[in-house]
């Protein structure tokens, strides 16, 4: 007689369970379904590409002159104070539309100029809009209202200097956030209704009939879900790319680090999962306990919204959440070309989440 196969009965638990997982229309839903249809939306608005008057100023510019105190009070017009470095790489990923240096004249009639440095990656539609329509009437206003006898107030520099950019599209941001969504939705809600019917339905039960050891039947099950999320992330990230030009950088280096971000990412859901399953006294009471591990992560983590939108005293909880280092990680491997070794620090932070949720996980899962 064969010796029983720990392995061979393990992965018979992973065949079936992946079938299962197939057929259930809630992991179709909430794995593919959701995420792809705020993708698709969001596909399309981005390649609309609208109006954005975000703009900086040089550090060397002159802020006294009357051009600058006029800019700061157009609502339309929204100033960005980074450092030098941030403001560069936003600018390079055309997340603002330019920056000012506005310089005070000596030896001309016209008392400033007003330099401009824009990006490749701005739309040039924008940025004409901006020149020709927005500063030229801000001048045509102070040389009528306060320099009425000077020929103009401030000129434009005709030579708009460009530096090398890539467009920052909506699905650059929107995609990381909706493969996080999908992958936290599957890991908590997916695996704590799995152990728990396979509780109420003695299938664990039926398990400890055979030889097969209790670790087994986790990792089997585990293994199910992993395979089915990264199926799912292929298609997210393969629909992105191909429909609505999602940036990855270096191509399939870039993609394989996102899926080895997405394998651990899910790891980690996994075990809120678990946690949920234990502390469930019934069914009805899963989605509570599911809701409250999901739902400030996809409100809070940066899926819809970027964090810097929240206010400052709520940001640090932002900063907190295992999904916001996820995204952080997933959007500067795709936008960035970071390697996965450069994202040491959001790969620290889903560790600790790890060991934490896992041992948590380990006190209050039940098998009967």
């Amino acid at each position: 007689m064969r010796n029983y196969s720990q392995l061979r009965a393990m992965l018979a638990i992973s065949k079936g369970s992946l079938k299962a997982i197939f057929r259930s229309p809630s992991a179709v839903i909430f794995g593919i379904a959701f995420p792809m249809i705020f993708i698709l939306v969001f596909g399309f608005i981005g390649n609309e590409g609208g109006l954005s008057f975000k703009v900086a100023f040089d550090p060397a510019s002159d802020t006294i002159n009357p051009v600058y105190q006029v800019i700061k009070k157009i609502p339309a017009i929204k100033i960005i104070n980074k450092s030098i470095p941030e403001t560069n790489k936003d600018l390079e990923r055309g997340r603002i539309l330019a920056i000012l240096n506005i310089q005070k004249n000596t030896n001309s009639k016209t008392a400033y100029t007003i330099n401009l440095k824009s990006s490749e990656a701005v739309n040039p539609q924008n940025l004409s809009i901006f020149r020709n329509n927005i500063l030229t009437s801000i001048i045509s206003q102070l040389n009528q209202s306060v320099y009425p006898d000077a020929p103009t107030v401030a000129s434009i520099n005709p030579d708009i200097q460009k530096v090398p950019g890539r467009a920052y599209r909506t699905i650059d941001f929107i995609l990381p956030g909706q493969l996080g969504f999908s992958l936290l939705s599957s890991g908590v809600f997916g695996v704590a209704f799995l152990f728990f019917n396979l509780r109420q339905q003695l299938v664990l039960k039926r398990f400890y009939a055979t030889p097969i050891r209790r670790s087994y039947i986790v990792l089997g099950e585990a293994i199910s879900r992993v395979i089915f999320q990264m199926l799912t992330a292929i298609i997210i990230i393969g629909i992105g790319n191909l429909a609505f030009h999602f940036t990855l950088v270096h191509g399939l280096r870039t993609f394989l680090d996102i899926m080895a971000l997405s394998f651990l990412a899910l790891i980690v859901f996994m075990g809120f999962g678990f946690i949920v399953s234990g502390l469930a006294k019934n069914e009805s009471t899963i989605p509570p306990f599911a809701n409250l591990v999901t739902l400030p992560q996809f409100l809070l983590s940066g899926t819809f919204f970027p964090v810097e939108a929240f206010p400052s005293w709520l940001q640090p909880l932002c900063r907190v959440l295992p999904l916001t280092h996820f995204n952080t990680a997933m959007r500067n491997i795709a936008f960035e070309g970071a390697s996965l070794a450069s994202c040491w620090k959001e790969l620290g932070v889903l560790a600790i989440w790890g060991v934490a949720v896992y041992a948590v996980a380990t006190r209050v899962f039940k098998w009967e």
